[in-house]
Order: structure tokens, then sequence, then C-alpha cells
């Protein structure tokens, strides 16, 4: 009986030359409005030969993939079975997805490719998805809360009588078409791919070697998007739109760490959605995986350390100082790709915004879509240690509709010291 490790290839080409193109590879013309003509982006290792993409599908989760390969658990040769994995919901096409200028991160055509690209998988291509779309219920302690309270009720459509919230919900996986992101970035795409390689360790060498090759798949954290009411609507300016665009933060989204204000600020947005979507609105959550403003959490409990043990103690003064003495940058999210996902939904129009992060506002209203409303956290829902970063923030210019404090007053916004 063989095993996986008996037919392995050992074999390995490495990508020191651009002349490894094969006739299999299919050619990819971003923003074309024909997917066919478009072209799927071939990512997966079944047949090198077909690869018209760096890297590979599923993220940061290749490795664990690797893993069970190495083990003898997993096929390096399995195929997914798309037959049912369609979505329930219609997404698309909208002219976002044919202007290269407003998504470059991700693949819109990566949505039921076995749909769009047909005519490729009867020729044999493995072409995977990057997007999904399923529907589920949330069960949210806070929204229990909220009926509790009387500022939501049950309707039986969006909200459940057992308090659940009916939603959609989204997976997406990052898919970057190199010539738009550094145009976004107002880099040089030669440039980009550079640093992209070196800063990686050199991890993917087509980067610098194959600059044919215009599509990189990053083994980094997915995009997860959560919907309230009709997807459909959420493409029509006319309908009232509430938006919570949130980047990962495990302490306080899972475990209720109160140094900061994430999971308060995303349950209120998720809390105004299902409102929304009540009226007769649609509601939108997109949850980043940029943990620690995209520094990683293990620098965010340096940062922390640094903060509660520096002289004055944590101090809403000297908030960003350490974070930027520690990682050398207060935040590395730079939000330019962040409306991509907005865009992949034909949103044109936002009527209330929930993030006081001029990064965000500033990124979605440069992409061209019209925010009407911005909302900030109510001052009541801000845990006692969270203090300090809130009113760092006003000071430092977030958008807030309440009193900015200032000097002494800034410095005496303590939050708890290590015990």
């Amino acid at each position: 009986m063989s095993t996986n490790h008996d037919v392995r290839k050992e074999h390995v080409v490495l990508a020191t030359h651009s002349n490894l193109r094969y006739p299999e590879s299919l050619t990819l013309d971003w923003g074309n409005k024909d997917p066919m003509k478009r072209g799927p982006v071939v990512a997966s290792q079944t047949n090198p030969k077909a690869r018209n993409a760096i890297g590979t599908h599923s993220g940061s989760y290749t490795v664990y993939r690797a893993l069970s390969i190495a083990s003898g658990k997993f096929s390096p040769a399995h195929r997914p079975d798309l037959h049912n994995t369609h979505s329930p919901v219609k997404i698309g096409p909208f002219p976002s997805w044919f202007d290269e200028t407003k998504i470059v991160s991700l693949d819109p055509w990566g949505l039921d490719p076995q749909n769009h690209f047909k005519g490729h998988f009867e020729k044999g291509y493995d072409i995977r998805p990057s997007i999904a779309v399923t529907q589920a219920h949330l069960q949210i302690p806070e929204i229990h809360d909220a009926i509790r309270a009387g500022r939501l009720k049950p309707d039986g459509k969006i909200i459940k009588e057992n308090m659940d919230i009916k939603i959609t919900k989204v997976a997406i996986e990052p898919v970057w078409f190199l010539p738009g992101m550094a145009k976004r970035l107002n880099v040089e795409e030669g440039v980009l791919r550079r640093i992209l390689f070196t800063e990686s360790g050199g991890m993917y060498p087509e980067l610098i070697t194959r600059p044919d090759l215009k599509v990189w798949l990053p083994p980094i954290g997915s995009t997860t998007v959560y919907i309230f009411g009709n997807p459909e609507d959420l493409s029509n300016p006319n309908i009232e739109l509430s938006c919570r665009v949130h980047d990962e933060c495990n302490g306080s989204d899972v475990f209720g760490s109160d140094i900061c204000t994430c999971r308060p600020y995303l349950m209120y947005g998720i809390e105004h959605a299902a409102e929304t979507a009540q009226k007769g609105g649609v509601g939108i959550i997109a949850y980043y995986r940029k943990e620690g403003r995209a520094l990683g959490e293990v620098t965010k409990f340096l940062v922390y350390n640094a903060r509660k043990r520096q002289e004055g103690g944590d101090s809403a003064a000297t908030y960003f100082k350490r974070t930027e003495c520690v990682a050398g940058v207060e935040d590395a999210r730079f939000q330019e790709f962040m409306p991509d996902v907005l865009h992949l939904f034909g949103i044109t129009k936002i009527h209330n915004l929930h993030s006081m992060s001029n990064m965000k506002y500033n990124a979605i209203v440069g992409s061209g879509i019209e925010v009407v409303n911005r909302i900030s956290i109510p001052a009541e829902l801000i845990p006692a240690d969270a203090n300090v970063e809130m009113e760092a923030k006003k000071a430092a210019g977030y958008f807030t509709e309440g009193e900015v404090k200032k000097g002494e007053d800034l410095q005496k916004v303590k939050g708890r010291e290590i015990t």
C-alpha cells in the first residue's frame, strides 16, 4: 500500500528564471468585465504548469496544510468537490469589479468560480474559491442585554424569538493584484515586490524573478463579513446602510479584556446593524484579521507592559509614543486596502459609519464611497481601563462629538498598574 510519502516528488524547481511560463498558464486581465477574459486565479499546486499566481490558497493556513501533507495524512493531489458549495445569495457583479483601482486586494471572481469559469473547469483546471458565502445565526450576550433593556425587539425575521440574529456571512481570502497594490501605495511595483520578498525572508522568490506573475496570495489572515438584512441592498444607495469595519483584537473581542474598546465597539456596531436591518435597511460588519494594529499580539502585549511600567504610569498623554518605541510605527494597518471589501458588495454610500478612525474614514471616502454620519462609541460602553486609549485617540484627532482633553487633564487619565 502506497502512502503520500511514496508518491511525493522530491524534485523542486526554483523560480530563478523568468521563462517558466507554460502554455497551460492562463492570462489574467484584471478588471475585465467578462470573467472568461479576465481569467481565473489559478494558485493550486496540483498542476504547477497551470499556475498563474504567486503563493497558494488558504492564507496563513497553508503552513498547516503543509504539515498535514508532510505527515502523510493529506494528499497533495486532492482537488475539492465544489458541488453544492455555491453562495445562497446573489452577490455582484458590480461596476467596482471592473475597475482595477477599486479592488486590488481580493478577487471578486473568486466567489463561485465553478460558475464563472465553467469552461476552464471542464478543461481540467483546478480553480479554487477564494470567497465563500453562507448563512448562520449569531448568539451574542450583548444583544440579549439590548433586548432585555428594550433597545431591540425580536421580529422573527432579523432577530428570532430566541434572540438569535439571522445573518449572511462571507469569508474572503487575500488575493493581491500587485500593480494595483503598488499604485494604491504610490510606489513602483518593482520596489514593492522587492520589499515584500525581503521582509518575508525570501519566502516567495517569484516576487522578484517572475515579473510576469502579477497576483500574489499572501500567507496572512482572511476577512469575514457579516451582513444583516438583504445582501443585495448593500449596493443600493437609497437604502440605509450601517457599517462597522473592525480589526481583530482577540483579547477584547473573544476574552473581554478591558484595556481597549474593541469588543464594546464591535458589539455596538452589531446592535446598530441589526436595528438598521429591522427598519428596512441593511447592516455590514467587516472583520479584518489584523491583530494589534497589524503589529501582532506579541508586540501589543509588550506595548501594554511598557505603557504600564513607564514613569508616571499608563497615561493617555504617552499612549501612542510607547507603541512607536516598541514597534517602530504607531499603526501598520495603513487602511488604503480596507475599502476593497466594501467595493466587493457594490457599496457606494454608507449612512452610518461606526468608527472614530480618520485613517478608515479617509480611505473609505477616498475610494469613492460617500459617508453620511460617523458614529463614535457611547461613553457608558467604555471600560474604565480603556479610557487611556479613548482619550489619547480623541487628543490625537480621532473623530468624537465629546470633549477633547489636553495638557494636565490628558495626563491625569491613567490606567491600572501591573499587579
